[in-house]
């Protein structure tokens, strides 16, 4: 996987947090150098074994997994010549225990867990050693009994020492009276007395030291040199002996190099194991079925990262559609929708059970690939287009049918028509590989495309418009939308103009500035002049009517957004429709504008968004119609459903033949 990816979707702090939940080194290494695999069988495999270790901890068993303390100083050290010391072998001896401690656990969880208790029964008993190592080395010290010499040393030292003892109390006895204190002092290893200065001529010996004030001095009396040479050379003889027993624990220990190593190794293995199963338990991690076909379906799913903050997120895709396209309001969640299943697949590919409810299924993937947050680099000062553009080139480079596509916000930080169309045409080349693409947008074009097109599905992230707060929750085969006119409206927007709004929307941006926009539409805020026709007062009252709020007998919106303040239900089905209807297709989650009449086929050419579509008529419903629209029966429907450049065209032509001149209309779908 590639490492950008990994860490725009948080993977680094998965690998810490399962790191912290390991004992020993080798399990935080493990973690640590934890990445998504891509063999499907393998990640089910990894999948049922954690979740096998996660069931024995949440029925309250605690696994005897040794620390492996001092085992990584010994596992580097081993077969290199290095003479092991008594800590060393005592690390090593614990370690032995612990893993005897260890396969008699787990072969008795053979039935409940087979998976995890194969992993210990591969690990190898090595009593000889543990024997010969308990035998010579005791606390931290080599036994007396670890060889006959040793014994005889130290037995021979005893008997020095006693006799040093009794030299000793009779000298403090003689001598107490010009000692400076009664106690026995060393030095260089030496025992000596400590005279005051001025008597050190009463006893005979070698002095060795003085006192920083000169005040007494120290003496070793002649008396002990004889038994303190003799006890030297013991204490020589004793450390060659204990070096010899040294040497050969380590030979012996060498000679099990490999069971040490897979004996290490297993236990490493095991407290990743069960280091990704208490991992699971923090956030309630759940196993999924697995497959390479591109199929996810999650109800309940939540960004491990955000705790219990979330709302749960129901995904799916890669059944009748490849490709989703998420619109909604700002902070409304796409983004985390985005990053949750994405860092979702990651750790299942890594054999991590994942906080969703039951019955989970998610695809493996070869590649994720990801364009998140704008990328900018203040070193380079690229834009946010051109880090999208790069970001976009490199996912390209790699897309195929085993890639998992995650976009966010499509076609931003550029006109949004060139942006629009590149989004498009990059969404057309993804699909045409297979890729399993997942993307947000805020922009109507990208929804319709989506809605139009085989192998694409809308979705969108929920709002209430009463609160005006997001609700967090994923709606898969809406389309979004970014709530502007229902807040406006909530705000205290009047009414008209969130429907003329919606017309200029629906009309496209040429009739925005349209010459006729004040014919046909007056200033609703001034009355007529005295000197204005009767003709033109009609015309003017007829046209703040049509601005005004709808009668609540109307019907104006989707089936799905009647609770909204200010907006009315949709009307049944017209039988015909007229050009200039303002109509509502739900299926689109869209208002258009009729302009063309029903065909042979039942079809209505309806502009949506600056787009001719073909919408059967059983698919729409009348909004507004364009009697109540647009004034008298004679308004010339060209200004609403012709662009301005188009119709100053086809006045030309009427009068004259231009060599050259051609009408673009709007492109049908």
């Amino acid at each position: 996987m590639n490492e950008n990816t990994l860490t725009s979707l948080g993977y680094p702090q998965i690998q810490k947090n399962v790191a912290a939940c390991a004992l020993s080194y080798l399990g935080k290494r493990y973690a640590r150098d934890m990445k998504p695999m891509v063999d499907a069988p393998l990640i089910q495999m990894r999948l049922e074994e954690t979740a096998e270790a996660a069931a024995l901890i949440r029925y309250g068993a605690s696994v005897p997994i040794p620390s492996l303390d001092g085992m990584e100083t010994i596992m580097d050290l081993l077969g290199t010549g290095y003479l092991f010391t008594e800590r060393d072998f005592s690390h090593l001896a614990q370690f032995l225990r612990s893993c005897a401690q260890l396969m008699k656990y787990m072969e008795g969880k053979s039935e409940v867990a087979p998976t995890v208790s194969r992993y210990a029964s591969s690990m190898i008993w090595m009593e000889s050693l543990l024997s010969e190592i308990e035998r010579c080395i005791h606390n931290g010290r080599i036994q007396d009994q670890a060889s006959k010499e040793l014994i005889r040393i130290r037995k021979k030292m005893t008997v020095n020492e006693e006799r040093m003892k009794r030299k000793l109390d009779s000298l403090v006895s003689k001598h107490r009276s010009i000692m400076q204190e009664n106690v026995i002092s060393q030095r260089g290893g030496r025992t000596v007395l400590p005279i005051k200065k001025e008597f050190r001529k009463h006893v005979k010996g070698s002095v060795l030291d003085e006192s920083g004030s000169g005040q007494t001095v120290y003496i070793e009396p002649a008396e002990l040199v004889g038994l303190q040479m003799e006890l030297a050379s013991l204490q020589a003889e004793e450390s060659r002996e204990e070096m010899k027993v040294l040497g050969d624990l380590t030979s012996m220990t060498e000679s099990y190099h490999r069971e040490i190593a897979l004996n290490t190794e297993t236990v490493g293995i095991l407290d990743f194991l069960f280091a990704k199963a208490k991992y699971a338990a923090t956030m309630d991690g759940r196993t999924v079925r697995v497959n390479a076909n591109g199929r996810v379906r999650l109800q309940g799913a939540r960004h491990p990262l955000m705790g219990a903050t979330m709302v749960p997120l129901d995904f799916a895709i890669g059944h009748t559609y490849s490709s989703l396209i998420i619109t909604g309001p700002n902070t409304g969640g796409k983004t985390v929708a985005l990053k949750t299943l994405g860092l979702l697949t990651l750790m299942m590919q890594s054999g991590l059970l994942v906080p969703v409810a039951e019955e989970g299924e998610m695809a493996v993937y070869h590649e994720v690939a990801v364009d998140i947050g704008d990328g900018q680099s203040l070193e380079q000062a690229l834009s946010t287009f051109s880090a999208h553009i790069r970001n976009m080139i490199g996912i390209l480079a790699q897309a195929d049918s085993s890639t998992l596509v995650l976009i966010d916000e499509m076609a931003s930080g550029t006109d949004p028509g060139e942006g629009v169309g590149l989004s498009i045409a990059m969404l057309e080349e993804l699909h045409s590989r297979g890729a399993t693409v997942v993307a947000t947008t805020h922009f109507g074009e990208i929804k319709h495309f989506a809605a139009a097109t085989p192998g694409f599905e809308n979705a969108r992230m929920e709002f209430d418009t009463v609160s005006l707060q997001p609700l967090y929750r994923l709606r898969i085969g809406e389309a979004g939308e970014s709530y502007a006119y229902s807040i406006a409206l909530k705000l205290g927007m009047p009414q008209r103009i969130i429907e003329r709004s919606k017309l200029i929307s629906d009309q496209g941006v040429s009739q925005r500035v349209s010459p006729n926009f004040t014919s046909a539409v007056p200033n609703v805020n001034s009355s007529p002049s005295p000197n204005s026709s009767t003709a033109e007062q009609k015309h003017s009252n007829k046209t703040r009517n049509t601005l005004e709020p709808v009668s609540p007998s109307v019907q104006t919106g989707p089936r799905n957004q009647s609770n909204w303040p200010g907006a009315s239900k949709p009307t049944s089905p017209a039988k015909a429709f007229r050009k200039g209807d303002r109509v509502y297709a739900a299926y689109l989650n869209q208002s258009g504008i009729v302009c063309d009449v029903e065909d042979s086929r039942g079809n209505i050419g309806v502009i949506l968004r600056g787009r001719k579509v073909k919408i059967h008529k059983k698919r729409l419903t009348l909004h507004i119609s364009a009697q109540e629209l647009y004034p008298g029966d004679d308004y010339d429907l060209d200004i609403v459903l012709e662009t301005k450049e188009n119709r100053k065209k086809r006045k030309l032509m009427g009068r004259k033949h231009v060599e050259g001149m051609t009408i673009e209309l709007p492109p049908e779908e």
